[in-house]
């Protein structure tokens, strides 16, 4: 009878703890494991106790009490098929953000957790609740959008046929934002997706802004012009943007005069700096030129305030918060793919053969990425270099090494405090924001300046992905493609079912291939490419097919214990059309 060690922690990575489950391990009563900032060398760690959020701190007693059975059934009850006792199961989630002892104190509890759990031993009926199919496509569903685009806009023919989005919340409330938009006085469509960490101020405000800072980058200096007289005279401005949004996702109406007075000074700037004797523009100058300059005014609007009390604090949370970026731009041919953070965006390739390859146009910003720790320790002071990046992260903390926001790894240290002693209670009174990291000496540490990739679409490109971490956090990318070339061809290449090891019965092996023929006949219950790879992505099992009870429980999930298990989860797929590509092709040669 062995001890389960599983390693949790609080949604926010506050607190964590090593537990064992009950002799059988039939009845689990830890809530999950969890990759954590700070290594974990005994199961008799101290407890953040002070840090919980309230309902950890209610949950935490019933975890003591053997009672978590009881009440979350469907998610803790362990039966054959482990929620939280088998890893091969259980997508593993970081937080952005490390526990620090400046969030908490310390204590031991009196006795151990192995000492309460064998003088406490209650017998319970297990019971098992279960979502429905409609239930659970209702879940999945809630935040679907579809734009199927015309083949021709009144300027060219387009090669994006349409496309696909979809959001799954782990949070509450959810961090994740995504945006797409037709460029109306150029040519393209913008698509991007957006992770914020530390709260959804920052990730809200990008996704509200960024591709109007990217289209007024785009744009020639006589429609510039026209734009600014139309300003002065107080006439109706051209449209810049057409967007499409699902009604969930929501525009700061507050905030949007402020929004609209630092894009004004933007373009104005533009209008100086270009005599309009170039017509030319490098889209990936561009891109990058509007990435930086939103996360400069982000902050500097912070630093300067707002008269208005409402606006003063929403500003202070969008720069203490964070955000990262990956936005695609589509015009014709020429796709170009910026990416701040630790998103990523995937091109499907689809070989002779039929088969499906992953193309990745996007590197990860972060610890794993080695040439991204040298630019990190370049940029820093040689005495530095063991402290900048420490356990995987900015100072010992933060995950992405690019964002938008997080001031704290930018401002100086008597920028921040003048900051938060001349700004609101609420500011002042958040230990966060008054929290200095550590080795914090020559600031910036981070920057919002994306990597910009360039492809050439060709006939075999046949979709885009753009996702947060979410979901590679869960799958292989090659599995990705694979599931979204299969669904939107409906060519399903069969292999050999792989069992991983798992010593598999002649029956067990009849019920998969059973199942995967059920799945081919029901793959078309979706009419969304992202939410069908969002079921694959939650629903998964060993086996790689979608397993409903698995996907139940997982959707299950109460807030409390939901990002234990998984990040949001934020996807678009875009579908190309290889008529016009090949078209354009032709024409070039």
């Amino acid at each position: 009878m062995g001890r389960c060690r599983c390693r949790c922690c609080s949604p926010r990575g506050l607190w964590m703890l090593s537990a064992p489950c009950c002799d059988d391990r039939r009845m689990c009563v830890c809530p999950g494991p969890r990759r954590i900032g700070i290594p974990v060398r005994s199961s008799s760690l101290p407890l953040f106790s002070d840090a919980m959020p309230a309902p950890t701190q209610l949950f935490f007693p019933l975890i003591r009490n053997c009672e978590l059975s009881r009440i979350y059934g469907t998610a803790c009850y362990c039966h054959h098929k482990h929620l939280c006792c088998s890893p091969p199961y259980i997508p593993q989630s970081r937080p952005r953000y490390a526990p620090h002892p400046a969030y908490a104190t310390f204590y031991r509890p009196k006795e151990s957790w192995w000492q309460y759990t064998q003088g406490r031993r209650y017998a319970s009926t297990p019971q098992k609740f279960y979502l429905t199919p409609p239930q659970v496509n209702s879940i999945l569903k809630a935040n679907e959008y579809s734009f199927k685009v015309p083949e021709f806009d009144g300027k060219n023919v387009s090669s994006v046929l349409g496309f696909d989005s979809n959001q799954l919340p782990a949070n509450a409330p959810i961090e994740d934002r995504r945006s797409a938009a037709t460029c109306l006085q150029t040519r393209g469509m913008l698509l991007g997706v957006f992770d914020g960490h530390a709260g959804c101020a920052c990730s809200q405000a990008v996704s509200e802004r960024l591709f109007y800072y990217i289209a007024v980058s785009l744009l020639p200096h006589e429609t510039l012009l026209e734009i600014e007289n139309a300003v002065e005279s107080g006439r109706a401005l051209l449209p810049i943007l057409q967007w499409h949004k699902h009604p969930n996702d929501y525009f700061s109406k507050e905030a949007s005069k402020l929004y609209f007075n630092s894009l004004r000074t933007y373009w104005q700037e533009l209008i100086d700096l270009n005599t309009g004797e170039s017509t030319d523009i490098d889209v990936k100058e561009a891109l990058i030129n509007a990435f930086k300059r939103l996360d400069n005014d982000i902050s500097l609007e912070a630093q300067v305030g707002d008269p208005n009390s409402f606006l003063n604090y929403l500003v202070l949370r969008v720069a203490f918060s964070g955000a990262t970026a990956c936005v695609a731009h589509v015009d014709g041919v020429d796709l170009h793919v910026a990416n701040t953070g630790d998103s990523r965006a995937m091109l499907g390739v689809q070989e002779e053969d039929g088969s499906w390859s992953a193309v990745t146009l996007s590197n990860d910003h972060n610890a794993q990425n080695e040439r991204e720790v040298e630019r990190l320790k370049l940029e820093h002071p040689k005495n530095e270099a063991k402290s900048v990046v420490k356990q995987d992260r900015l100072l010992g903390l933060l995950m992405p090494f690019r964002a938008f926001g997080d001031v704290k790894f930018k401002w100086s240290i008597d920028l921040q405090k003048r900051v938060i002693e001349s700004g609101p209670d609420q500011l002042n009174d958040n230990e966060y924001t008054k929290f200095i990291p550590p080795n914090y000496y020559t600031p910036p540490y981070l920057t919002a300046e994306p990597e910009v990739t360039y492809h050439r679409l060709r006939p075999q490109d046949k979709f885009l992905i753009l996702a947060t971490d979410g979901l590679w956090e869960t799958m292989h990318r090659q599995d990705v493609v694979r599931i979204v070339g299969e669904y939107l061809t409906g060519m399903h290449h069969q292999q050999p079912i792989a069992v991983g090891g798992y010593k598999v019965t002649l029956g067990q092996m009849h019920g998969l291939l059973t199942e995967r023929r059920a799945k081919m006949s029901s793959v078309f219950e979706d009419q969304n490419a992202a939410t069908h790879l969002i079921r694959h992505a939650v629903g998964n099992n060993e086996f790689g097919a979608v397993d409903h009870e698995r996907l139940s429980k997982m959707l299950s999930l109460p807030e409390e214990l939901a990002r234990m298990y998984r990040d949001d989860i934020t996807i678009i797929v875009v579908q190309f059309n290889s008529h016009v590509v090949g078209a354009y092709q032709n024409q070039e040669q």
